[in-house]
């Protein structure tokens, strides 16, 4: 079943380590199936906080996103990162409606 990470900044503190985060971290997810499918500031906060960047990402299942954030290349992202920003990440299995 198609699972889908929820990456959802809460803080950033560092702009251009975030930048060379994402330029490790997009390969990364790319490589262990991961398929973008929303990535930015939101357009509309309707509840909730400020409203920082988001990014979704649909995997063929949930063991394929926890492998991609396990994965060696995105463990060198996230050393990139570091303390730059705090941030949640879920990974959601997909909804089957008839």
């Amino acid at each position: 079943m198609t699972a889908y990470w929820v990456n959802t900044f809460t803080a950033i503190r560092d702009e251009d380590r975030l930048r060379r985060y994402a330029q490790l971290a997009g390969p990364a997810m790319r490589a262990a199936g991961g398929r973008f499918l929303a990535r930015g500031t939101p357009v509309d906060v309707l509840e909730g906080g400020p409203g920082l960047r988001t990014t979704i990402i649909a995997f063929p299942d949930a063991a394929a996103a926890r492998a991609a954030y396990e994965s060696d290349a995105y463990q060198d992202a996230l050393r990139v990162l570091g303390d730059a920003a705090t941030r949640e990440i879920r990974v959601l299995d997909g909804v089957d409606e008839p």
